[in-house]
């Protein structure tokens, strides 16, 4: 008996370490996934196959990208019942979760609520968008009576949320209301990721994940880790926020053949969080 009982002390704590890896990563409940946007040059099909290369099991999609795999029409919020049936079984015989959708904006209330609607339909969480201010509150209203999440994007200077502070004036009093932070659109406007992400700490329901080559609006993307964004200052400091939710991959660079610079960026998003 007591040989059995040390044997099991033993395993223990030999088990010790696996788990409590298991349980830090657990913990950061970080869903790693693409933007379809960087497949653009794509179908959507297509898309979903390439990330599903590379085992990810989010998905951004976009309006404009054309479905494939035999369906007609683009992943625009008005298509229609069939076809959205077709997307749903299409999206589950690769794996993978449509999570969130965007950049994407309503013209006008009943344009805003047929895009709630079709997330809804789609079990989509997240609305990616730059809303038109005077919108903000009745944009609200409808994320809280659909709930779903609009979170606010920001792309370069002069667009409307370009800085981490109008962001935060947009979402004052409108708790539906959250930020995407787009990392590289703040470096493109001369603006540092990890200081924004602290502006922006408690607000965050997803982040456009890039590492750039050089500051600046003509910069592109490089595989994360080798390029000037600080990936793992930033990565730290949302571990530090308990930050929860999506980082979509958005590659816009060599838009053929991204591939093997995003599985790169995937292996070292990896090795840093299992650190």
């Amino acid at each position: 008996m007591k040989k059995i009982n040390l044997l099991l002390l033993l395993l223990v704590l030999f088990m010790q370490p696996a788990i409590a890896q298991q349980n830090s990563n657990k913990e950061l409940d970080w869903k790693l996934g693409a933007q379809a946007y960087t497949f653009k040059n794509f179908t959507f099909a297509e898309a979903l196959d390439k990330i599903s290369s590379i085992n990810l099991k989010y998905v951004e999609a976009y309006p404009g990208q054309e479905i494939g795999n035999g369906i007609e029409g683009t992943m625009h919020y008005g298509m229609n019942a069939n076809t959205k049936k077709r997307v749903k079984k299409l999206l589950d015989s690769k794996g993978i979760e449509l999570v969130a959708y965007g950049v994407v904006s309503g013209e006008n209330e009943a344009d805003w609520k047929e895009l709630f609607e079709f997330a809804q339909d789609m079990g989509i969480g997240i609305i990616t968008s730059e809303p038109k201010k005077e919108d903000l509150d009745m944009v609200n209203r409808l994320a809280r009576e659909y709930n779903i999440t609009v979170a606010l994007h920001n792309h370069p200077k002069p667009s409307t949320y370009w800085h981490p502070d109008t962001v935060l004036e947009a979402l004052e009093g409108r708790e539906n209301i959250k930020a995407c932070a787009d990392v590289g659109h703040w470096i493109r406007s001369g603006l540092d990721p990890v200081v924004n992400l602290k502006k922006l700490e408690g607000h965050i329901a997803n982040l456009h994940f890039k590492d750039l080559n050089e500051k600046g609006s003509d910069a592109h993307d490089v595989p994360w880790g080798t390029g000037i964004s600080n990936v793992k200052a930033m990565l730290k400091e949302l571990k530090r926020q308990k930050f929860e939710g999506l980082f979509s991959i958005e590659y816009e660079h060599n838009w053929d053949n991204s591939l093997p610079e995003i599985t790169k960026s995937v292996e070292y998003f990896n090795g840093i969080v299992k650190k």
